[in-house]
Protein backbone atom coordinates (compact mmCIF):
# COMPACT_ATOMS: atom_id res chain seq x y z
CA UNK A 1 0.00 0.00 0.00
CA UNK A 2 0.91 3.73 -0.90
CA UNK A 3 2.99 4.96 2.39
CA UNK A 4 -0.05 6.72 4.00
CA UNK A 5 -3.22 5.25 2.81
CA UNK A 6 -5.14 2.25 4.44
CA UNK A 7 -3.96 3.08 7.82
CA UNK A 8 -6.72 1.87 10.16
CA UNK A 9 -7.55 -1.20 8.40
CA UNK A 10 -3.56 -2.53 8.38
CA UNK A 11 -3.26 -1.62 12.26
CA UNK A 12 -6.50 -3.66 12.98
CA UNK A 13 -5.47 -6.39 11.36
CA UNK A 14 -1.89 -6.21 12.36
CA UNK A 15 -3.71 -6.00 16.27
CA UNK A 16 -5.41 -8.90 15.44
CA UNK A 17 -1.94 -10.64 14.74
CA UNK A 18 -0.42 -9.95 17.89
CA UNK A 19 -2.72 -10.54 20.25
CA UNK A 20 -3.52 -14.41 21.37
CA UNK A 21 -6.87 -13.64 22.58
CA UNK A 22 -8.37 -12.65 19.32
CA UNK A 23 -9.69 -15.77 17.12
CA UNK A 24 -7.11 -17.87 15.26
CA UNK A 25 -9.07 -16.61 11.43
CA UNK A 26 -9.17 -13.61 9.89
CA UNK A 27 -10.77 -13.03 6.42
CA UNK A 28 -10.63 -9.95 4.61
CA UNK A 29 -13.61 -10.15 2.30
CA UNK A 30 -13.69 -7.53 -0.70
CA UNK A 31 -15.66 -7.16 -3.78
CA UNK A 32 -13.05 -7.42 -6.57
CA UNK A 33 -10.48 -4.12 -7.29
CA UNK A 34 -10.72 -3.02 -3.38
CA UNK A 35 -7.22 -3.56 -2.82
CA UNK A 36 -7.23 -7.61 -0.83
CA UNK A 37 -4.47 -8.21 -2.32
CA UNK A 38 -2.38 -5.44 -2.18
CA UNK A 39 -3.07 -5.31 1.55
CA UNK A 40 -2.57 -8.99 1.89
CA UNK A 41 1.32 -7.99 0.69
CA UNK A 42 1.42 -4.68 3.06
CA UNK A 43 0.46 -7.04 5.80
CA UNK A 44 3.28 -10.02 5.39
CA UNK A 45 5.78 -7.62 4.35
CA UNK A 46 4.97 -5.90 8.47
CA UNK A 47 4.72 -9.09 9.36
CA UNK A 48 7.91 -10.60 8.41
CA UNK A 49 9.69 -7.54 9.75
CA UNK A 50 8.23 -8.32 13.07
CA UNK A 51 9.56 -12.28 12.47
CA UNK A 52 5.64 -13.40 12.75
CA UNK A 53 5.31 -14.48 8.86
CA UNK A 54 5.35 -18.12 9.12
CA UNK A 55 4.12 -18.47 5.26
CA UNK A 56 2.07 -17.02 2.64
CA UNK A 57 0.54 -18.42 -0.50
CA UNK A 58 -1.06 -16.13 -2.64
CA UNK A 59 -3.57 -17.63 -5.30
CA UNK A 60 -3.82 -16.82 -8.83
CA UNK A 61 -6.26 -17.84 -11.51
CA UNK A 62 -3.42 -16.53 -14.00
CA UNK A 63 -1.22 -19.55 -13.40
CA UNK A 64 -1.84 -23.36 -12.88
CA UNK A 65 0.41 -23.82 -9.70
CA UNK A 66 -1.54 -20.91 -7.86
CA UNK A 67 -4.64 -21.94 -8.75
CA UNK A 68 -4.17 -25.77 -7.46
CA UNK A 69 -5.57 -26.04 -4.26
CA UNK A 70 -3.14 -29.00 -3.12
CA UNK A 71 -0.55 -26.86 -3.98
CA UNK A 72 -1.02 -24.86 -0.73
CA UNK A 73 -0.29 -26.58 2.31
CA UNK A 74 2.62 -28.37 1.07
CA UNK A 75 3.93 -25.07 0.01
CA UNK A 76 3.08 -23.71 3.11
CA UNK A 77 5.08 -26.53 4.86
CA UNK A 78 8.46 -25.99 3.00
CA UNK A 79 8.22 -22.66 4.04
CA UNK A 80 7.65 -23.30 7.57
CA UNK A 81 10.62 -25.54 7.71
CA UNK A 82 12.89 -23.17 6.03
CA UNK A 83 11.83 -20.53 8.78
CA UNK A 84 11.76 -22.72 12.00
CA UNK A 85 14.19 -25.10 12.88
CA UNK A 86 12.46 -27.03 15.34
CA UNK A 87 9.67 -27.10 12.66
CA UNK A 88 12.14 -28.34 10.44
CA UNK A 89 13.46 -31.34 12.21
CA UNK A 90 9.86 -32.83 12.07
CA UNK A 91 9.19 -32.42 8.94
CA UNK A 92 12.30 -33.68 6.75
CA UNK A 93 12.19 -37.03 8.07
CA UNK A 94 8.40 -37.22 7.94
CA UNK A 95 8.74 -36.38 4.09
CA UNK A 96 11.45 -38.57 3.64
CA UNK A 97 9.67 -41.73 4.99
CA UNK A 98 6.31 -40.61 3.25
CA UNK A 99 7.05 -38.71 -0.14
CA UNK A 100 3.54 -38.82 -1.50
CA UNK A 101 1.95 -36.90 1.01
CA UNK A 102 1.82 -34.01 -1.16
CA UNK A 103 -0.65 -35.73 -3.49
CA UNK A 104 -2.90 -36.78 -0.85
CA UNK A 105 -6.29 -35.51 0.23
CA UNK A 106 -6.31 -31.47 1.41
CA UNK A 107 -6.97 -33.14 4.69
CA UNK A 108 -4.18 -35.47 5.46
CA UNK A 109 -1.72 -32.87 3.91
CA UNK A 110 -3.18 -30.66 6.57
CA UNK A 111 -3.05 -33.13 9.29
CA UNK A 112 0.40 -34.51 8.31
CA UNK A 113 2.25 -31.87 6.64
CA UNK A 114 1.23 -28.91 9.01
CA UNK A 115 -0.92 -29.42 12.25
CA UNK A 116 1.39 -32.61 13.72
CA UNK A 117 4.73 -30.46 12.52
CA UNK A 118 3.16 -28.04 14.67
CA UNK A 119 1.85 -29.30 17.68
CA UNK A 120 5.46 -30.72 18.16
CA UNK A 121 7.49 -28.29 17.53
CA UNK A 122 5.00 -25.45 19.68
CA UNK A 123 5.56 -22.50 17.40
CA UNK A 124 3.70 -19.03 17.10
CA UNK A 125 3.41 -17.82 14.09
CA UNK A 126 0.86 -16.66 11.11
CA UNK A 127 0.28 -17.68 7.69
CA UNK A 128 -1.63 -15.92 4.55
CA UNK A 129 -3.82 -16.87 2.13
CA UNK A 130 -4.33 -14.44 -0.49
CA UNK A 131 -6.59 -14.28 -2.97
CA UNK A 132 -8.70 -17.76 -2.07
CA UNK A 133 -11.71 -17.06 -4.09
CA UNK A 134 -9.37 -17.92 -7.88
CA UNK A 135 -8.60 -21.61 -7.14
CA UNK A 136 -10.20 -23.79 -8.57
CA UNK A 137 -12.40 -25.46 -6.28
CA UNK A 138 -16.07 -27.56 -7.09
CA UNK A 139 -17.11 -27.92 -3.83
CA UNK A 140 -20.31 -26.23 -2.41
CA UNK A 141 -18.07 -25.02 0.41
CA UNK A 142 -14.45 -23.92 0.36
CA UNK A 143 -12.41 -27.25 0.37
CA UNK A 144 -9.26 -25.80 2.06
CA UNK A 145 -12.01 -23.53 4.75
CA UNK A 146 -13.48 -26.83 5.52
CA UNK A 147 -10.41 -28.77 6.67
CA UNK A 148 -9.15 -25.59 8.13
CA UNK A 149 -11.98 -25.47 10.45
CA UNK A 150 -10.95 -29.11 11.82
CA UNK A 151 -7.62 -28.06 12.73
CA UNK A 152 -7.59 -24.44 13.84
CA UNK A 153 -8.22 -25.02 17.65
CA UNK A 154 -5.74 -27.90 17.45
CA UNK A 155 -2.81 -25.07 16.54
CA UNK A 156 -4.15 -22.24 18.52
CA UNK A 157 -0.92 -20.76 18.34
CA UNK A 158 -1.21 -20.30 14.54
CA UNK A 159 -3.16 -17.71 12.70
CA UNK A 160 -4.88 -17.44 9.35
CA UNK A 161 -5.03 -14.80 7.31
CA UNK A 162 -7.47 -15.64 4.57
CA UNK A 163 -8.65 -12.70 1.95
CA UNK A 164 -11.12 -13.80 -0.59
CA UNK A 165 -14.13 -12.04 -2.83
CA UNK A 166 -17.28 -13.28 -0.96
CA UNK A 167 -18.27 -15.77 -3.72
CA UNK A 168 -20.50 -18.60 -2.74
CA UNK A 169 -18.15 -21.13 -1.43
CA UNK A 170 -15.92 -19.15 0.02
CA UNK A 171 -18.85 -17.63 2.26
CA UNK A 172 -20.26 -21.15 2.98
CA UNK A 173 -16.74 -22.62 3.75
CA UNK A 174 -16.44 -19.62 6.62
CA UNK A 175 -20.36 -20.25 7.56
CA UNK A 176 -19.11 -23.35 8.99
CA UNK A 177 -19.69 -24.08 12.47
CA UNK A 178 -16.32 -24.98 13.24
CA UNK A 179 -14.63 -22.11 11.25
CA UNK A 180 -17.64 -19.76 12.08
CA UNK A 181 -16.72 -19.61 15.81
CA UNK A 182 -13.04 -18.91 15.22
CA UNK A 183 -13.10 -16.09 12.74
CA UNK A 184 -13.17 -12.37 12.30
CA UNK A 185 -14.42 -10.81 9.71
CA UNK A 186 -13.51 -7.39 7.97
CA UNK A 187 -15.72 -6.55 4.95
CA UNK A 188 -13.43 -4.47 3.04
CA UNK A 189 -15.84 -2.54 0.65
CA UNK A 190 -18.24 -1.61 3.89
CA UNK A 191 -15.43 0.74 4.67
CA UNK A 192 -16.62 4.13 5.03
CA UNK A 193 -16.72 5.93 1.55
CA UNK A 194 -14.54 8.72 2.80
CA UNK A 195 -11.87 7.13 4.08
CA UNK A 196 -11.65 4.85 0.87
CA UNK A 197 -12.25 8.24 -1.38
CA UNK A 198 -9.15 10.17 0.71
CA UNK A 199 -6.53 7.01 0.17
CA UNK A 200 -7.41 6.73 -3.33
CA UNK A 201 -7.55 10.93 -3.66
CA UNK A 202 -3.19 10.48 -2.22
CA UNK A 203 -2.84 7.60 -4.70
CA UNK A 204 -3.89 9.71 -7.43
CA UNK A 205 -1.58 12.49 -5.93
CA UNK A 206 1.39 10.07 -5.83
CA UNK A 207 0.36 9.04 -9.30
CA UNK A 208 0.62 12.39 -11.01
CA UNK A 209 3.48 13.68 -8.92
CA UNK A 210 5.70 11.28 -10.33
CA UNK A 211 4.55 11.45 -13.97
CA UNK A 212 5.00 14.88 -13.54
CA UNK A 213 8.42 14.29 -13.22
CA UNK A 214 8.67 12.31 -15.75
CA UNK A 215 7.03 14.27 -18.26
CA UNK A 216 7.21 17.83 -19.08
CA UNK A 217 4.08 20.42 -19.36
CA UNK A 218 2.31 19.26 -16.48
CA UNK A 219 2.79 21.79 -13.55
CA UNK A 220 -0.57 22.47 -11.73
CA UNK A 221 -1.86 19.34 -13.42
CA UNK A 222 -4.32 17.95 -12.72
CA UNK A 223 -6.67 20.33 -11.41
CA UNK A 224 -8.89 19.66 -8.37
CA UNK A 225 -11.73 19.31 -10.33
CA UNK A 226 -9.68 16.43 -12.16
CA UNK A 227 -9.16 14.85 -9.04
CA UNK A 228 -12.88 15.14 -8.03
CA UNK A 229 -14.39 13.64 -10.37
CA UNK A 230 -11.30 10.80 -10.88
CA UNK A 231 -12.52 9.58 -7.03
CA UNK A 232 -16.02 9.88 -8.06
CA UNK A 233 -15.65 7.44 -10.93
CA UNK A 234 -13.57 4.99 -8.39
CA UNK A 235 -15.53 4.73 -5.95
CA UNK A 236 -13.70 2.65 -3.49
CA UNK A 237 -12.12 0.57 -6.52
CA UNK A 238 -8.61 0.78 -6.09
CA UNK A 239 -8.12 -0.81 -9.52
CA UNK A 240 -10.05 1.48 -11.72
CA UNK A 241 -7.93 4.05 -10.14
CA UNK A 242 -4.40 2.22 -10.88
CA UNK A 243 -5.61 0.99 -14.29
CA UNK A 244 -6.89 4.69 -14.88
CA UNK A 245 -3.14 5.97 -13.87
CA UNK A 246 -1.89 3.33 -16.56
CA UNK A 247 -3.89 4.45 -19.19
CA UNK A 248 -2.67 8.37 -18.77
CA UNK A 249 0.33 7.65 -18.48
CA UNK A 250 1.14 5.62 -21.75
CA UNK A 251 4.10 6.32 -23.75
CA UNK A 252 4.03 8.17 -26.74
CA UNK A 253 0.93 9.88 -25.93
CA UNK A 254 -0.32 12.90 -24.13
CA UNK A 255 -0.89 12.79 -20.64
CA UNK A 256 -3.38 15.68 -20.81
CA UNK A 257 -5.08 14.22 -23.61
CA UNK A 258 -5.88 11.01 -22.56
CA UNK A 259 -7.10 12.35 -19.51
CA UNK A 260 -9.64 14.73 -21.30
CA UNK A 261 -10.57 10.90 -23.49
CA UNK A 262 -11.18 9.14 -20.33
CA UNK A 263 -13.09 11.86 -18.71
CA UNK A 264 -15.24 12.33 -21.97
CA UNK A 265 -15.79 8.61 -22.48
CA UNK A 266 -19.85 7.68 -21.42
CA UNK A 267 -20.50 5.86 -18.50
CA UNK A 268 -21.87 2.48 -17.70
CA UNK A 269 -25.27 1.16 -15.40
CA UNK A 270 -23.39 -2.34 -15.35
CA UNK A 271 -23.07 -4.86 -12.73
CA UNK A 272 -19.84 -5.49 -11.63
CA UNK A 273 -19.12 -8.80 -9.35
CA UNK A 274 -22.84 -9.00 -9.35
CA UNK A 275 -23.03 -6.22 -6.56
CA UNK A 276 -24.91 -3.01 -8.08
CA UNK A 277 -22.29 -0.13 -7.32
CA UNK A 278 -22.80 3.10 -8.37
CA UNK A 279 -23.53 3.39 -11.92
CA UNK A 280 -21.02 6.28 -12.82
CA UNK A 281 -18.17 4.23 -11.66
CA UNK A 282 -18.52 0.97 -12.61
CA UNK A 283 -15.39 -0.99 -13.70
CA UNK A 284 -17.14 -1.88 -16.92
CA UNK A 285 -17.05 1.91 -18.14
CA UNK A 286 -13.26 2.33 -17.79
CA UNK A 287 -12.60 -1.36 -19.29
CA UNK A 288 -14.79 -0.43 -21.98
CA UNK A 289 -13.64 3.27 -22.64
CA UNK A 290 -10.19 1.62 -22.86
CA UNK A 291 -11.13 -0.57 -25.23
CA UNK A 292 -13.24 1.76 -27.88
CA UNK A 293 -10.08 4.42 -27.47
CA UNK A 294 -7.57 1.71 -28.52
CA UNK A 295 -9.68 -0.42 -31.33
CA UNK A 296 -12.56 1.67 -31.89
CA UNK A 297 -11.45 2.95 -35.27
CA UNK A 298 -9.64 -0.24 -36.56
CA UNK A 299 -11.28 -2.08 -39.80
CA UNK A 300 -14.53 -4.45 -38.26
CA UNK A 301 -13.00 -6.98 -40.50
CA UNK A 302 -9.90 -6.69 -38.31
CA UNK A 303 -11.92 -7.34 -35.35
CA UNK A 304 -11.42 -11.06 -34.74
CA UNK A 305 -7.35 -10.91 -34.64
CA UNK A 306 -7.76 -8.32 -31.81
CA UNK A 307 -10.47 -10.90 -29.85
CA UNK A 308 -8.19 -14.08 -30.87
CA UNK A 309 -5.13 -11.84 -29.00
CA UNK A 310 -6.87 -10.80 -26.13
CA UNK A 311 -8.92 -14.40 -25.92
CA UNK A 312 -4.86 -15.65 -26.11
CA UNK A 313 -4.05 -13.74 -23.03
CA UNK A 314 -7.51 -14.19 -20.98
CA UNK A 315 -7.90 -18.04 -21.96
CA UNK A 316 -3.98 -19.49 -21.56
CA UNK A 317 -3.85 -21.51 -18.68
CA UNK A 318 -0.61 -20.34 -17.96
CA UNK A 319 0.81 -16.77 -18.88
CA UNK A 320 2.44 -16.58 -22.68
CA UNK A 321 4.22 -14.29 -24.48
CA UNK A 322 3.47 -12.02 -27.28
CA UNK A 323 5.97 -14.31 -29.24
CA UNK A 324 4.17 -17.35 -27.71
CA UNK A 325 0.74 -16.12 -28.62
CA UNK A 326 1.80 -15.13 -32.35
CA UNK A 327 3.15 -18.73 -32.53
CA UNK A 328 0.36 -20.15 -31.79
CA UNK A 329 -2.39 -18.53 -33.76
CA UNK A 330 0.06 -18.03 -36.58
CA UNK A 331 0.17 -14.34 -36.36
CA UNK A 332 2.96 -12.06 -36.82
CA UNK A 333 4.84 -10.80 -33.16
CA UNK A 334 4.75 -6.98 -34.23
CA UNK A 335 1.07 -7.39 -35.00
CA UNK A 336 0.43 -9.19 -31.57
CA UNK A 337 2.31 -6.93 -29.73
CA UNK A 338 1.16 -3.45 -30.97
CA UNK A 339 -2.46 -4.89 -30.47
CA UNK A 340 -1.55 -5.77 -26.97
CA UNK A 341 0.22 -2.35 -26.20
CA UNK A 342 -2.86 -0.77 -27.24
CA UNK A 343 -4.49 -2.01 -24.21
CA UNK A 344 -1.52 -1.50 -22.14
CA UNK A 345 -3.17 -0.20 -18.82
CA UNK A 346 -5.16 -3.19 -18.86
CA UNK A 347 -2.03 -5.67 -18.85
CA UNK A 348 0.74 -6.54 -17.24
CA UNK A 349 3.28 -6.29 -20.35
CA UNK A 350 6.77 -5.73 -20.40
CA UNK A 351 8.77 -4.01 -23.68
CA UNK A 352 10.42 -6.96 -24.63
CA UNK A 353 8.17 -9.74 -26.49
CA UNK A 354 9.64 -12.19 -25.35
CA UNK A 355 8.42 -11.50 -21.12
CA UNK A 356 5.66 -13.08 -19.91
CA UNK A 357 2.43 -11.00 -20.29
CA UNK A 358 -1.14 -11.20 -18.25
CA UNK A 359 -3.85 -9.08 -17.17
CA UNK A 360 -3.22 -6.27 -14.38
CA UNK A 361 -6.29 -7.54 -12.32
CA UNK A 362 -8.72 -10.35 -12.34
CA UNK A 363 -11.64 -8.01 -12.87
CA UNK A 364 -10.61 -7.34 -16.33
CA UNK A 365 -10.91 -11.39 -17.68
CA UNK A 366 -14.67 -11.39 -15.87
CA UNK A 367 -15.30 -8.58 -17.83
CA UNK A 368 -14.59 -9.73 -21.20
CA UNK A 369 -15.96 -12.76 -20.84
CA UNK A 370 -19.48 -11.84 -19.65
CA UNK A 371 -21.52 -10.70 -22.97
CA UNK A 372 -23.99 -9.42 -19.99
CA UNK A 373 -21.22 -6.84 -18.94
CA UNK A 374 -18.92 -6.59 -22.01
CA UNK A 375 -21.70 -5.50 -24.43
CA UNK A 376 -19.94 -4.17 -27.39
CA UNK A 377 -19.54 -7.70 -29.22
CA UNK A 378 -16.26 -6.34 -30.88
CA UNK A 379 -14.68 -7.14 -27.56
CA UNK A 380 -16.33 -9.71 -26.31
CA UNK A 381 -14.27 -12.81 -25.86
CA UNK A 382 -16.20 -15.97 -25.91
CA UNK A 383 -14.68 -19.16 -24.12
CA UNK A 384 -16.52 -21.75 -26.59
CA UNK A 385 -14.69 -19.69 -29.53
CA UNK A 386 -11.46 -18.93 -28.52
CA UNK A 387 -10.42 -21.94 -26.57
CA UNK A 388 -10.94 -24.46 -30.13
CA UNK A 389 -8.36 -21.23 -31.83
CA UNK A 390 -5.82 -22.26 -29.46
CA UNK A 391 -6.26 -25.75 -29.23
CA UNK A 392 -5.86 -25.91 -33.13
CA UNK A 393 -2.75 -23.90 -32.72
CA UNK A 394 -1.26 -25.99 -29.72
CA UNK A 395 -1.94 -29.51 -32.40
CA UNK A 396 -0.65 -27.39 -35.16
CA UNK A 397 2.76 -26.94 -33.28
CA UNK A 398 3.03 -29.93 -31.81
CA UNK A 399 2.06 -31.60 -35.11
CA UNK A 400 4.61 -29.45 -36.90
CA UNK A 401 7.46 -29.34 -34.26
CA UNK A 402 8.09 -32.47 -32.55
CA UNK A 403 10.64 -34.93 -33.03
CA UNK A 404 12.36 -37.56 -31.81
CA UNK A 405 15.05 -37.21 -29.31
CA UNK A 406 14.80 -33.42 -29.66
CA UNK A 407 16.57 -32.57 -26.11
CA UNK A 408 19.61 -35.17 -27.78
CA UNK A 409 19.80 -36.96 -24.58
CA UNK A 410 22.77 -39.91 -24.37
CA UNK A 411 21.63 -43.13 -24.78
CA UNK A 412 20.40 -45.13 -22.09
CA UNK A 413 20.30 -42.75 -19.32
CA UNK A 414 17.85 -41.79 -16.59
CA UNK A 415 16.59 -37.87 -17.14
CA UNK A 416 18.36 -37.26 -13.20
CA UNK A 417 21.68 -38.29 -15.16
CA UNK A 418 21.76 -35.65 -17.26
CA UNK A 419 23.19 -32.29 -15.82
CA UNK A 420 22.48 -29.85 -18.24
CA UNK A 421 18.51 -31.47 -18.89
CA UNK A 422 17.26 -28.02 -17.76
CA UNK A 423 19.52 -25.91 -20.20
CA UNK A 424 18.72 -28.51 -22.83
CA UNK A 425 15.28 -27.77 -22.43
CA UNK A 426 15.40 -24.28 -22.78
CA UNK A 427 17.87 -24.35 -26.16
CA UNK A 428 15.81 -26.87 -27.95
CA UNK A 429 12.11 -26.31 -27.57
CA UNK A 430 10.46 -23.12 -27.37
CA UNK A 431 8.48 -21.74 -25.00
CA UNK A 432 4.91 -21.77 -27.39
CA UNK A 433 5.82 -25.57 -27.92
CA UNK A 434 6.28 -26.22 -23.74
CA UNK A 435 2.94 -24.65 -23.58
CA UNK A 436 1.49 -26.69 -26.18
CA UNK A 437 2.90 -30.00 -24.70
CA UNK A 438 1.57 -29.21 -21.72
CA UNK A 439 -1.38 -27.35 -22.08
CA UNK A 440 -3.48 -28.18 -24.78
CA UNK A 441 -6.26 -30.67 -23.20
CA UNK A 442 -7.13 -27.15 -20.81
CA UNK A 443 -9.07 -26.08 -24.13
CA UNK A 444 -10.68 -28.86 -25.03
CA UNK A 445 -13.91 -27.69 -23.60
CA UNK A 446 -17.75 -28.01 -24.46
CA UNK A 447 -19.46 -26.02 -25.96
CA UNK A 448 -18.38 -26.39 -29.95
CA UNK A 449 -20.01 -29.35 -31.33
CA UNK A 450 -19.63 -27.90 -34.64
CA UNK A 451 -16.04 -28.19 -34.43
CA UNK A 452 -15.86 -32.11 -33.37
CA UNK A 453 -14.84 -33.57 -36.28
CA UNK A 454 -11.82 -31.37 -36.99
CA UNK A 455 -11.13 -31.21 -33.50
CA UNK A 456 -10.78 -35.08 -33.30
CA UNK A 457 -9.16 -35.66 -37.16
CA UNK A 458 -6.32 -33.14 -35.60
CA UNK A 459 -5.87 -35.45 -32.02
CA UNK A 460 -6.07 -38.49 -33.96
CA UNK A 461 -3.52 -37.28 -36.14
CA UNK A 462 -1.04 -35.80 -33.40
CA UNK A 463 -1.31 -39.04 -31.68
CA UNK A 464 -0.64 -41.08 -34.67
CA UNK A 465 2.51 -39.88 -35.39
CA UNK A 466 3.72 -37.46 -32.64
CA UNK A 467 2.60 -39.16 -29.39
CA UNK A 468 6.03 -40.57 -28.17
CA UNK A 469 7.91 -37.47 -28.96
CA UNK A 470 5.24 -35.64 -26.86
CA UNK A 471 6.17 -37.99 -24.05
CA UNK A 472 9.41 -37.49 -24.20
CA UNK A 473 9.09 -33.57 -23.80
CA UNK A 474 7.03 -33.88 -20.42
CA UNK A 475 8.93 -36.30 -19.24
CA UNK A 476 11.93 -33.86 -20.23
CA UNK A 477 10.16 -31.21 -18.78
CA UNK A 478 9.23 -33.17 -15.62
CA UNK A 479 5.91 -32.62 -16.63
CA UNK A 480 4.51 -36.73 -17.28
CA UNK A 481 1.25 -35.96 -14.90
CA UNK A 482 0.00 -33.86 -17.86
CA UNK A 483 -0.07 -36.89 -20.16
CA UNK A 484 -2.40 -38.60 -17.67
CA UNK A 485 -4.43 -35.48 -17.39
CA UNK A 486 -4.75 -34.79 -20.94
CA UNK A 487 -5.61 -38.52 -22.22
CA UNK A 488 -8.14 -38.59 -19.61
CA UNK A 489 -9.75 -35.09 -20.70
CA UNK A 490 -9.63 -36.23 -24.42
CA UNK A 491 -11.16 -39.55 -23.50
CA UNK A 492 -13.97 -38.29 -21.58
CA UNK A 493 -15.06 -35.41 -24.30
CA UNK A 494 -14.66 -37.94 -27.31
CA UNK A 495 -17.28 -40.56 -25.44
CA UNK A 496 -19.53 -37.60 -24.97
CA UNK A 497 -19.02 -36.36 -28.39
CA UNK A 498 -19.65 -40.08 -29.58
CA UNK A 499 -16.13 -40.28 -31.37
CA UNK A 500 -15.17 -44.09 -31.32
CA UNK A 501 -12.33 -44.65 -34.07
CA UNK A 502 -10.21 -41.68 -32.26
CA UNK A 503 -11.41 -42.78 -28.45
CA UNK A 504 -9.88 -46.38 -29.08
CA UNK A 505 -6.86 -44.81 -29.99
CA UNK A 506 -6.92 -42.18 -26.74
CA UNK A 507 -7.58 -45.30 -24.83
CA UNK A 508 -4.87 -46.93 -25.99
CA UNK A 509 -2.52 -44.13 -25.46
CA UNK A 510 -3.80 -43.23 -21.77
CA UNK A 511 -2.92 -47.44 -21.15
CA UNK A 512 0.21 -47.14 -22.27
CA UNK A 513 1.60 -43.90 -19.88
CA UNK A 514 -0.77 -45.52 -17.03
CA UNK A 515 1.29 -48.91 -17.32
CA UNK A 516 4.47 -47.15 -17.89
CA UNK A 517 4.76 -44.18 -15.56
CA UNK A 518 7.04 -44.82 -13.89
CA UNK A 519 9.57 -45.45 -16.72
CA UNK A 520 8.10 -42.24 -18.55
CA UNK A 521 8.97 -39.61 -15.91
CA UNK A 522 12.08 -41.18 -14.69
CA UNK A 523 13.76 -41.51 -17.82
CA UNK A 524 13.21 -40.15 -21.53
CA UNK A 525 15.07 -42.82 -24.11
CA UNK A 526 13.41 -45.35 -21.69
CA UNK A 527 10.38 -44.49 -23.51
CA UNK A 528 12.27 -46.72 -26.16
CA UNK A 529 14.30 -48.77 -24.47
CA UNK A 530 11.67 -50.44 -22.11
CA UNK A 531 8.21 -49.26 -22.34
CA UNK A 532 7.81 -49.91 -26.03
CA UNK A 533 9.79 -52.96 -25.99
CA UNK A 534 7.09 -54.23 -22.91
CA UNK A 535 3.95 -52.99 -24.78
CA UNK A 536 1.06 -55.95 -25.43
CA UNK A 537 1.57 -57.15 -29.15
CA UNK A 538 -2.42 -55.76 -29.69
CA UNK A 539 -1.70 -52.28 -28.69
CA UNK A 540 -2.06 -49.62 -30.99
CA UNK A 541 0.51 -47.67 -29.89
CA UNK A 542 2.85 -50.41 -30.18
CA UNK A 543 1.42 -51.16 -33.86
CA UNK A 544 2.16 -47.49 -34.82
CA UNK A 545 5.60 -47.03 -33.19
CA UNK A 546 7.31 -50.00 -32.92
CA UNK A 547 10.20 -49.47 -35.43
CA UNK A 548 11.33 -46.80 -32.69
CA UNK A 549 12.09 -49.48 -30.25
CA UNK A 550 15.50 -49.72 -28.95
CA UNK A 551 15.27 -52.81 -26.74
CA UNK A 552 18.01 -53.23 -24.21
CA UNK A 553 16.58 -56.88 -23.33
CA UNK A 554 15.41 -59.35 -25.70
CA UNK A 555 12.04 -60.81 -24.56
CA UNK A 556 11.82 -64.33 -25.27
CA UNK A 557 8.58 -65.10 -23.64
CA UNK A 558 5.48 -63.50 -21.49
CA UNK A 559 5.13 -60.62 -23.67
CA UNK A 560 1.27 -59.73 -23.12
CA UNK A 561 -1.81 -59.41 -25.98
CA UNK A 562 -3.39 -57.04 -24.60
CA UNK A 563 -3.63 -54.65 -21.62
CA UNK A 564 -4.98 -56.29 -18.53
Amino acid sequence: CLKGTRGPILDEIELWARDSHKPPVYWLNGLAGTGKSTIAQTIAERIFADGQLGASFFCSRDFEDRRNLKLIFPTVAVQLARNYHEFRSIFVPLVQFDPEIAHESLYSQMDKLIVRPLKKSNISTVIIIDALDECKDEEPASAILSVLGQFVFKIPKVKFFVTGRPEPRIREGFRLPLLAEATDVFILHNVEPSLVNNDIRLFFKHSFLELGRRRQGLDEWPTREHLDLLCERAAGLFVYAAATVKFIDRRNNDPKEQLDRLLRSPESSAREGKIKLKASATLDSLYMSILQEAFGDDDPEDDHRTRSVLGAVILAANPLSPSAIATLLGFGVTDVFLRLSSVHSLLVLQEDPDSLVQPFHKSFPDFIVDPTRCIDERFHVSPPTHHPELLAGCLELMDGTLEKNMCDLPYGVANCEVGDLCQRAERHLDPALRYACKSWHKHLVDGYTARVPAIASALRGFLEKKFLFWLEVLSVLGAAREAVDALDVAAKWLEVCCVSLTLDLVTDCFRFVMGFFEIISTSCPHIYHSALPLCPRESIVRGLYEPHARPLTRIVRGLPNSWD
